[in-house]
Order: C-alpha cells, then structure tokens, then sequence
C-alpha cells in the first residue's frame, strides 16, 4: 500500500520546503533568516510560511530519521552521559533533562520544572523504555540521579567524576545557540517539539569531522544530505 503523500495540496516544491525547515531546525537562524537566505537564491516566500512549514513538516522528518536510526542501537555496552539545563519558558526556570551516548547521540531529552527525583525517574523510565538499560549511567553529582537510579536497581551502574560527563555538557552548546536565536520560548509544548526536532537534526547532520578524514567527512556529509532529500517520500 502506498502512504499518501504529504506534499500534497502544496503549491512549493518539496526540495524548497525541506530546504527552509533544514535551514531553520539545524543551523542558529531566525524565520527572517530564512526568509532573507532562500530570497538571495530566488526565492520568494515569506517567513510565516517557513513557521508553517517545520510545525507541519519538522516532527515528519525526526520521526523517520529516528526510525532509521533506532534499528541495531540498543545495546547493553553502552554508556550513557546524562545531564540537565536550565531553561527559559514564558520567563520561568525549567530544566531540559539530556540522555547522549558514547559516541555523542542525543538519545532522549525531556523538560521539566524540577529536577527531583520524581522527575529524573520519569525521565530515566522514558529513556530506557526507547533504548534499553546501558552498561554505564554518567552523571554529575546532582543527588536525583542516585535516587532515581536506585528506585530502580540501577545504583551500581552509576559513576560520577568532576570531568567524566564533559561529553553530555558540550552538547548543550548548540541548543543554547539555537535558544537564543529564537528569543527563548513561550510555551512547554513548542519548546518539547523544537527540542526533538533540534536533537534528530543534530544526530542526523553531526559528522564528528574531528575524527575523521576530509575525504570522509565530505561523503558522509554528502551522505547525510542526500538523505534529508529524501525525508517524506511517497
């Protein structure tokens, strides 16, 4: 059976519209940024359209990149680095907490407005629930996570350390990045759908070149776009 097309109806070409949500989900740019970045290549459309467009097509597009990327990942030698965020909603403190793996996959990410252990355990529960139980849970010392972790029968995988969990805390750097071009956040459940969007965008384009060579870093980069042109095919 063939799934319906979800361009469909639409008036601009599927290649522009996965271009600006690309534009808008993965680099620091503002709706005006990329209004004003797709009018230099001709063009024209407006910067509500693009607003339209990743709400309508943004979570599409994560869902089939962690579709294709969740076969094969679950695995008991993992090693997870978990760590939270302060953030701003409508101008009141929450906290993103962020579950990444060995190799710098943002796995899971969930807000809350404390961080106790009622909500590490909620957040522990809906990551392990995706991924299974890692060999390894890394964290910072904040007592929540031990707690959590010890409700359930997981305390003996935890480790802590004063630089252990760098790996998790350098990943928030391209959301706070991405934060601050949006002016913050209004409401709770936008910010849920940008955040998701945002870590799949990320997974799917972050090509570690550091530790690769030039020649494979531009396949792999060539790679990873190819497949983006390929999201929310019928």
């Amino acid at each position: 059976m063939t799934k319906p097309d979800p361009f469909r109806y639409f008036k601009t070409s599927r290649e522009i519209i996965r271009l600006a949500v690309m534009l808008y989900v993965r680099f620091p740019l503002s709706l005006r940024n990329v209004e004003d970045l797709l009018h230099e290549r001709g063009i024209d459309i407006s910067h509500e359209a693009v607003r339209y467009w990743w709400h309508r097509f943004g979570p599409m597009f994560a869902s089939e990149i962690r579709k294709r990327r969740i076969e094969g990942m679950k695995s008991s030698r993992w090693r997870w680095h978990l760590d939270e965020m302060f953030v701003k909603i409508n101008g009141e403190r929450h906290y993103l907490w962020r579950a990444v793996d060995h190799e710098g996959e943002v796995l899971e990410s969930f807000a809350t407005k404390t961080r106790d252990k009622k909500a590490a355990l909620k957040f522990l529960k809906k990551a392990m629930r995706k991924h299974g139980c890692p060999e390894v849970f890394v964290t910072d010392l904040l007592r929540s996570y031990g707690a959590a972790l010890k409700e359930i029968g997981a305390a003996h995988r935890q480790e802590t350390g004063r630089w252990l969990n760098n790996g998790a805390e350098n990943l928030h750097l391209p959301f706070r990045r991405r934060e601050r071009a949006m002016l913050r956040f209004r409401r709770m459940r936008s910010f849920q759908k940008f955040d998701a969007v945002h870590a799949s965008a990320y997974n799917h384009f972050n090509q570690e070149r550091s530790l690769s060579t030039r020649t494979n870093f531009k396949l792999n980069r060539a790679a990873a776009l190819a497949e983006w042109r390929g999201l929310g095919a019928a």
